[in-house]
């Protein structure tokens, strides 16, 4: 689609005018202007709200701004701004023949960023892929589509501008189509690297066409925590854990498989789940969220499994790999599954609602990756969105 190549092309030539200054600069006027332009925000994401008649529950959650929800936009920006600049210095040697070398890490030029209906990922992403030198362009369904717009609009170019910077280093793609997502993963010269947060169908499907045309992407397809009740848990922590972890339902981290030693357990879990108005299914396709599923956010899966192998299995092999806690008293039980799992996140009598970047990391998020693969894993911030670079000096005499 020639629109995002425009978008691509002007966020590119952007670069040049992006410094670490006039960015630090941008945020703190894009924090202004959250607050002086909530109206217009705001008016936007009613209209967003009015058009979304086939969102659920949670999808309407996410889409859903007001005073609050922009304050808290707003922190996590004063909170990338309040971040360090990067330093692009990682270290310098010399070899025996003379050849000083230095690890750098340098930006990787303009980045991709497909999500669905949550606008305050707009904000978020932006700030960060500006916060490690990078331009950005951003793609978003009908549903947040209005809200996304006036977000660009109306705060963050105008705060580019004003901070001596290219407003057009935030891109948007003004088109609510799927051409448009197509487009985003399929310009490898352009666009090398691609967020993806959304369902996890359409996000895997973006995935896959992302690979075959050599566009890198970072897929935040499916979320959902486990929680496993071992044998030797206390009931009460037991009981507060499932509340902290189901505070709110339409998020990646929120329980959702809780799997326990025993029948006794298994009915403590219910039982608050019951108190909080969530329903208990005993299946879930391997792999998906009820935060993402139609008809079921208010839902958990819960499961009596054979022991403690038998719940690192489950967690591993049947869920996304997001995260997942044990509840037990017993130290030697809590390390072996911790030290089994293989997802981003591992907790110890702790809910999983933490894998957050700013929860864990005290900065704000990208995303969450969950690739089995190297690279960044787990929260994607700022210093992951860098490509490494070796730069060597010699003085002329040096030969192979």
């Amino acid at each position: 689609m020639e629109i995002v190549r425009t978008e691509a092309l002007a966020a590119r030539a952007a670069l040049a005018s992006l410094t670490d200054a006039r960015v630090d600069e941008a945020l703190e006027r894009a924090v202004e202007l959250l607050s002086e332009r909530a109206g217009d925000v705001l008016e936007a994401n009613a209209r967003d709200l009015e058009a979304g008649g086939g969102l659920d529950e949670g999808a309407l959650d996410r889409l859903r701004l007001d005073e609050r929800r922009l304050e808290t936009i707003a922190d996590g920006v004063r909170a990338t701004r309040a971040l360090p600049p990067l330093d692009r210095e990682v270290r310098t040697w010399t070899l025996d023949n003379g050849l000083v070398v230095s690890e750098r890490l340098i930006p990787i030029g303009v980045v991709g960023a497909n999500f669905e209906a949550r606008p305050n990922v707009a904000v978020d992403v932006a700030s960060q892929v500006l916060k490690s030198g990078n331009a950005v362009v951003l793609r978003t369904g009908s549903a947040a589509l209005a809200t996304v717009t006036a977000l660009v609009d109306r705060v963050l170019r105008p705060a580019l501008d004003a901070a001596g910077a290219d407003g057009a280093a935030v891109g948007l793609v003004r088109a609510a189509d799927r051409a448009g997502a197509e487009a985003l993963v399929s310009l490898p010269g352009l666009l090398p690297l691609v967020i993806l947060r959304g369902s996890g169908s359409s996000t895997a499907a973006l995935a896959r066409i992302a690979a075959e045309h050599g566009v890198r992407a970072l897929a935040h397809a499916e979320g959902g925590g486990v929680l496993y009740a071992h044998a030797a848990a206390d009931r009460a922590k037991l009981d507060r854990l499932v509340r902290a972890s189901l505070d709110r339902l339409g998020v990646c981290n929120r329980l959702n498989l809780a799997l326990a030693d025993t029948d006794e357990l298994a009915a403590d879990i219910a039982r608050v789940c019951d108190e909080l108005g969530i329903a208990v299914a005993g299946e879930l396709p391997p792999g998906r969220e009820w935060a993402s599923e139609p008809g079921g956010v208010a839902t958990i899966t819960l499961r009596v499994v054979d022991g403690l192998d038998s719940a690192v299995r489950m967690a591993n092999e049947e869920t996304s790999g997001l995260a997942a806690a044990i509840v037990t008293e017993d130290d030697a039980a809590a390390a072996r599954f911790l030290d089994a799992y293989r997802g981003t996140a591992a907790f110890w009598n702790a809910p999983t609602r933490f894998t957050d970047g700013f929860a864990l990391l005290g900065t704000p998020e990208t995303g969450i990756n969950v690739e089995h693969a190297p690279g960044p894993r787990g929260p994607v911030t700022y210093r992951d969105l860098c490509l490494r670079q070796y730069r060597v000096v010699g003085d002329g005499s040096q030969h192979r």
